[in-house]
C-alpha cells in the first residue's frame, strides 16, 4: 500500500543531540515559571527532557553532552535558570541563536594579549553535524523508541525506571507500516495477537470482515481496549487520530481494575498543537480499497489559550469475496483552553460511523469430495452491519504548586450494532428441507447449498469517571512521587438476537442471487438479555527513588463490583442473575538502573475482576460466572543504546488465572441464547514463557523491530462439577493461543550528511 503525505517536513541538516521542533517562543514565554523534573543523568539525556519542557531547541557539536554528568533539576525555574543549573560545571556555555534555538559551546579560555591589542580574535571553523531530536508530541518526530510512558503507572515515568514490561508503537512506527486498526499496531509488540470476529455471527476461522477486535496478551484474551486511560468496549478501532499504542504487559488492576491479567491497550490521542500544523495524506491498496486522512491543528484566531485538532478519515474497500465490502467515516475534533499556566481543561469528541458487507467462506463437500470453486464465490446473501460510536470526554487538571497536581476526567462511550446476516452452512438435499431435523445429512443424489439466517442487534454504553492527586515529595533522603486516586466505571450492555432461521437453498455448481424463496422452520424467537457492570475503585501507589538508583514501585487497589443480568425471550423477562464482589489487590516492583543503558527490574502483582456470562445450574435457571482473580511474577532486563534510540527488553513471566471462563461443552444447557450459550469456570490456567522486543535506530536512517514470544499455557487445575463430560483435562493447551510468535520489521531512508 502507498502513500501521499502532503505534511510539511522541514529537512534539517544539523545533528542535534536534544531538542524540540515546537511552537516558537516568545521572550515573554520563555521567561515564564515551567516546572521541571528531571532526573540525574547524561547531559543529552537531560537536554532533551529540557527541550520537551521549554520547546526550545538546543544544538551543540559532537557528542560533548553525552560525556557529561548533569545534577538533578527539580522545581520551577525560568528556562534561562533551569539551563544554568544543567550547565553547571559542565564547561559548556550558551547562546542563544534566535528566539527558538539554543547553541551551547565549550568555555574558551581568555587569550593571554598585550594590553594595548585592538585586533579582533577569530575563532577557527566548526562544522555542526547531526540529527534533529523532537518532543514526542510534535508531528514530525521520525524516533520508533518513546523514553516516557504513562500507561505503567499514570506518571510520566521513564520507561528505563518502570519496573514493568511496557512496549510503546509510534507514530512513526505506524506511519511507515501504513497501518490503518489497531490490529496493524499491535503486530509490533511480542505476545499479542489479535482476531477479528462477529462477522457471521458464529464461526471466527471463517469471518470476512468483522465488528470485534478481540486482543490476546500472553493467552488471555480481551475484548477492550483503554484510551487515554479509560476502559472503552471496543469495536474495530482506527489509528486516524493515535499518536501511540502503549501495551502494558501482565496485571494492571490496581490502576485500571477491570482488565485482563495478561495486559492491556492503551491508545493515546493527539492533542492539539500551539504552531499550525496541516497534513493530508491519500492510501491505495487491492481491492479498491481508499483510504484518506486529514489533520489539522493550531490556536483559534490567533489566541494560543484556545488550541484545536480535527482528524478525519474515510475509507472504502471492496473484499476477495463477493459481497463482502467496508466503509468506514471517522471524525475527532478536539479543544483545549489553557485557563492559566497552571490549569487547563479539554473536551474531545469522536464520531465512527462503520458500515459492512460481511460474510463467510464454505467449500461444498459434495460425494466425498471438494467442488472446485472461484475464491470469490459466497453462497450467502449481502450480509449487512452497521456500527456506530460516539464518544465524548472532558478532562482538567490543576498544579497548585511545584510539586502537587490534581487531574479529573469523564466519559461517554456508546456503541450501537446491528447485523442482518446471511451465511451458508453447507451442501444438503433439498428434501432436507422437510426433514424433521433439519441439519441432519442424508445421501441424496442431487445437492445444493443451504444457507441461514440471523439477525442481531446490540448497544454497548461506558461511563466512567476517574480522580488523581499526584504530589513529589522527600522523605529522610529518599525522593517519592506519591498517586491517590479513585474511579467509577458502569457498563451497560444489550443484546437482541432473531434466532428463528430462515433456511434457503442455492445452486452450487451455479448459484443465482437472490436463490429460491424461503421455507421457514418454526415461530419467531426473539431473545436477548441487559448486563450492567457497576465498579468501584480506590487506589494508592507510591514510587520511591532510593540510592544507587534502585527504583521501587508499590501499589494497592480496593475494588468493589456489582453485577446485574436479565434475560429475555420475546421481550419478556426470563431469568435474571446477578452477584457482588470485592477485593483487595496489591503489586509491587523494584528495579536497578545501574547505568544509563541498563536496567534489571522483577515484580508481582494481583488482580481481580467479574467474568462474563451464565453457568447452568438447572432448567431455566443460571447465574453468572464467579469472579476471577490472578497473580504473577515477572523478571527482566532492559536496555538502551545510542542516546536512547534503540531499546532492547527481555522478560520471563509466570502467570496464573483462576476461575477462567470459557464456553460450555454441553450442548444440552441453555442459557437463553440457545444450545451452547452458557459458560463454565474451568478453575486455574497457568501461562508462562519468555519475551523479547527490540526496537530503534540501529544505524543512521536504519530502523527495525524484531519480536518474539514463547506461550506456555495450560490448565492446571478442573472443576468436575462444571464439566462433567470430561470435555477440560489439566494440561491440555488453551485454544487459539501459537506456543511461539515472532514478527520483524525493517526500513532504510538514506540521510544526508554534512
Amino acid at each position: 500500500m502507498k502513500s501521499l503525505d502532503t505534511g510539511c517536513r522541514p529537512y534539517i541538516n544539523l545533528l542535534l543531540a536534544a531538542g524540540l521542533l515546537t511552537p516558537m517562543m516568545t521572550l515573554a514565554a520563555e521567561q515564564a515559571i515551567i516546572p521541571f523534573d528531571i532526573p540525574a543523568q547524561s547531559l543529552a539525556g537531560a537536554l532533551i527532557r529540557f527541550s520537551a519542557a521549554t520547546g526550545l531547541q538546543v544544538l551543540y557539536e559532537g557528542d560533548i553532552a553525552s560525556q557529561i554528568k548533569s545534577p538533578e533539576l527539580k522545581g520551577r525555574y525560568t528556562s534561562e535558570d533551569a539551563l544554568q543549573k544543567l550547565l553547571q560545571g559542565s564547561g559548556l556555555n550558551y547562546r542563544y541563536s534566535n528566539s527558538k534555538t539554543i547553541t551551547l559551546e565549550k568555555a574558551v579560555a581568555p587569550a593571554v594579549s598585550p594590553i594595548n591589542q585592538a585586533d579582533p580574535i577569530t575563532l577557527p571553523k566548526v562544522n555542526v553535524v547531526g540529527n534533529a531530536v523532537y518532543d514526542v508530541k510534535d508531528p514530525y518526530n521520525q524516533d520508533y523508541v518513546l523514553p516516557d510512558a504513562n500507561v505503567g503507572t499514570k506518571t510520566d515515568t521513564p520507561i528505563m525506571e518502570t519496573p514493568l514490561n511496557v512496549q510503546v508503537v509510534s507514530k512513526q512506527v505506524m506511519k511507515d507500516q501504513q497501518a490503518i486498526t489497531l490490529a496493524d499496531a499491535l503486530k509490533n509488540v511480542s505476545g499479542v495477537i489479535t482476531n477479528t470476529t462477529g462477522g457471521d455471527g458464529g464461526d471466527d476461522t471463517t469471518t470476512l470482515g468483522g465488528t470485534q477486535t478481540d486482543i490476546t496478551i500472553r493467552g488471555f484474551v480481551s475484548s477492550t481496549y483503554l484510551r487515554n486511560g479509560f476502559r472503552l468496549q471496543q469495536g474495530n478501532r482506527t489509528l486516524a487520530n493515535v499518536e501511540s499504542v502503549e501495551v502494558l504487559k501482565g496485571p494492571a488492576a490496581i490502576l485500571y481494575g477491570l482488565v485482563e491479567p495478561g495486559g492491556m491497550v492503551n491508545v493515546v490521542t493527539k492533542q492539539p498543537l500551539a504552531t499550525p500544523y496541516y497534513a493530508f495524506s491519500q492510501q491505495f491498496g487491492t481491492y479498491d480499497n481508499y483510504r484518506t486522512t486529514a489533520d489539522a491543528s493550531g490556536p483559534i484566531a490567533g489566541n494560543k489559550d484556545v488550541l484545536y485538532r480535527m482528524n478525519m478519515s474515510y475509507q472504502n474497500n471492496g473484499n476477495w469475496q463477493d459481497f463482502v465490502n467496508n466503509e468506514d467515516l471517522f471524525l475527532a475534533p478536539v479543544l483545549k483552553w489553557n485557563i492559566s499556566p497552571r490549569t487547563q481543561a479539554t473536551v474531545e469528541f469522536e464520531y465512527n460511523r462503520n458500515h459492512q458487507g460481511v460474510g463467510g467462506y464454505v467449500n461444498p463437500f459434495i460425494n466425498n469430495q471438494l467442488l472446485t470453486v472461484p475464491l470469490s464465490r459466497n453462497y450467502g446473501e449481502y450480509s449487512p452491519v452497521n456500527t456506530e460510536t460516539f464518544f465524548g470526554g472532558l478532562n482538567w487538571s490543576h498544579q497548585f504548586d511545584d510539586d502537587w497536581a490534581i487531574k479529573h476526567r469523564f466519559s461517554v462511550n456508546q456503541i450501537s450494532n446491528t447485523a442482518n446476516l446471511f451465511s451458508s452452512i453447507g451442501a444438503y438435499s433439498p428434501d432436507i428441507l422437510n426433514a424433521v431435523t433439519p441439519l441432519a445429512y442424508q445421501p441424496f443424489s442431487r445437492f445444493e447449498v443451504l444457507r441461514t439466517t440471523y439477525s442481531n442487534a446490540t448497544q454497548n454504553n461506558t461511563y466512567s469517571t476517574n480522580l488523581d492527586l499526584t504530589g513529589h515529595f522527600d522523605t529522610f533522603g529518599l525522593k517519592h512521587t506519591l498517586l491517590l486516586g479513585g474511579d467509577y466505571y458502569r457498563l451497560n450492555n444489550t443484546n437482541r438476537n432473531d434466532t428463528s432461521p430462515l433456511y434457503t437453498l442455492i445452486d452450487p455448481y451455479n448459484p443465482v442471487h437472490p436463490g429460491q424463496l424461503p421455507f421457514i422452520f418454526g415461530a419467531d424467537n426473539i431473545t436477548g438479555y441487559q448486563q450492567r457492570f457497576d465498579q468501584y475503585g480506590l487506589y494508592g501507589q507510591d514510587q520511591i527513588k532510593l540510592p544507587y538508583d534502585v527504583h521501587v514501585t508499590g501499589g494497592i487497589r480496593y475494588q468493589y463490583l456489582h453485577q446485574n443480568y436479565i434475560q429475555t425471550s420475546q421481550d419478556v423477562v426470563s431469568g435474571t442473575a446477578a452477584s457482588t464482589q470485592d477485593a483487595v489487590t496489591p503489586r509491587v516492583g523494584i528495579l536497578w538502573h545501574p547505568q544509563n543503558w541498563v536496567s534489571l527490574y522483577a515484580n508481582y502483582a494481583e488482580s481481580f475482576g467479574a467474568n462474563s456470562g451464565l453457568v447452568w445450574s438447572a432448567q431455566n435457571s443460571f447465574t453468572p460466572v464467579a469472579a476471577t482473580s490472578a497473580s504473577q511474577y515477572e523478571g527482566g532486563i532492559k536496555t538502551e543504546f545510542f542516546d536512547g534510540r534503540l531499546r532492547a527488553t527481555l522478560a520471563y513471566y509466570d502467570l496464573t488465572k483462576t476461575n477462567v471462563a470459557t464456553g460450555d461443552p454441553n450442548l444440552a444447557h441453555d442459557c437463553g441464547n440457545g444450545p451452547g450459550s452458557c459458560s463454565l469456570a474451568i478453575g486455574a490456567v497457568r501461562s508462562r514463557g519468555p519475551e523479547l522486543d527490540i526496537q530503534g535506530e540501529i544505524l543512521p536512517g536504519w530502523n527495525a523491530i524484531a519480536t518474539y514470544a514463547n506461550v506456555d499455557i495450560i490448565i492446571t487445575k478442573t472443576n468436575s462439577n462444571n464439566d462433567p463430560l470430561g470435555n477440560i483435562n489439566v494440561g491440555d493447551r488453551m485454544v487459539n493461543v501459537p506456543r511461539n510468535t515472532g514478527s520483524f520489521w525493517s526500513t532504510y531512508e538514506p540521510k544526508k550528511i554534512g
